[in-house]
């Protein structure tokens, strides 16, 4: 079935947005990044990320191998800093995806991958009962910007660092422009109070990070994402990283070469370029779960924390 989607040329014309960071959150960022790096969770992989470092500067950026080494279970497989579409593009079809707190962007492509079905969604009494409320309002590609930016947020009890920087959101901007790029905003009395955002590539969405700022705005947000993508035919969602979060949305953790066999037959799939638009037709708080395949029990990584 076609996406609802409306043509990147009819679209209204929007000023670029300026992706700034002031230099005090820049030092907090490389202070925070180092820590994070330093971390005894991490620390094994940090000889590996100075000589990859030290390559790319060499190397002028010679880019990345279709078929890399991956390094530890996180799965780290090299230094690019092409984040032009075609490369996005190109490299989320092989897995791979950027995340980086500094320096040089980190290419990554985990052991274990988090990987929903949609028919697998788990959507809990209390957020079928918020979404039949009509409190909240929905919508899809209205403020891609905002949903990044509140992404990037630090969140309660969490150490303040985040990998959505100016360049990323620059990158996935470009990337929203020419049509691939999503989000999904979740609205109350005209609050932006939650949402995500992501990339899709073929028949597969790659969640890349979502927000609440009103509880279970996020897992509505889920709910009304996964609804239009199983009414559209998507076949999977990438969410990278195991987390327990994921798993309460059902989620299954997949071993990298199931999740690539996945990639290879859905994400080669022509691409559904346009910006979205929200189905009236279809309704969230009825989606029903009809479990495909129970997997192995998620398990969140360590130090991923999405």
């Amino acid at each position: 079935m076609s996406v609802a989607v409306q043509a990147c040329s009819e679209r209204a014309t929007e000023a670029e947005p300026r992706f700034h960071e002031p230099w005090r959150g820049r030092i907090r960022r490389y202070a925070l990044g180092t820590a994070h790096a330093l971390h005894p969770s991490r620390i094994d992989l940090l000889p590996r990320l100075v000589f990859a470092t030290a390559m790319h500067i060499a190397n002028r950026d010679r880019g990345l191998r279709d078929v890399p080494k991956f390094y530890t279970g996180r799965g780290f497989i090299g230094v690019c800093d092409r984040l032009d579409v075609a490369t996005l593009l190109e490299r989320y079809r092989l897995g791979f995806f950027p995340v980086c707190h500094m320096g040089p962007m980190k290419w990554w492509c985990p052991a274990k991958r988090a990987i929903l079905f949609p028919e697998n969604l788990r959507i809990e009494t209390g957020v079928r009962r918020l979404l039949r409320s009509g409190r909240f309002r929905f919508s899809f590609d209205r403020d891609f910007v905002g949903v990044m930016q509140a992404c990037a947020e630090p969140r309660p009890g969490k150490t303040p660092l985040t990998w959505i920087t100016p360049r990323v959101m620059e990158a996935f901007w470009r990337l929203h422009e020419a049509g691939h790029a999503h989000s999904l905003e979740v609205w109350d009395d005209g609050r932006l109070v939650g949402g995500l955002y992501g990339l899709a590539v073929g028949d597969v969405f790659f969640i890349e990070s979502q927000f609440a700022r009103v509880a279970n705005t996020s897992k509505m947000a889920s709910a009304v994402l996964q609804t239009h993508l199983a009414h559209w035919g998507f076949a999977i969602t990438d969410g990278k990283w195991p987390t327990s979060h994921l798993g309460s949305l059902g989620f299954t953790t997949l071993d990298r070469k199931a999740v690539q066999d996945l990639l290879s037959r859905h994400a080669r799939t022509r691409d559904r370029v346009g910006r979205w638009e929200l189905d009236p037709t279809l309704d969230a708080s009825k989606f029903n779960s009809a479990p495909r395949d129970p997997g192995e029990k998620i398990r969140p990584a360590r130090g991923n924390d999405r």
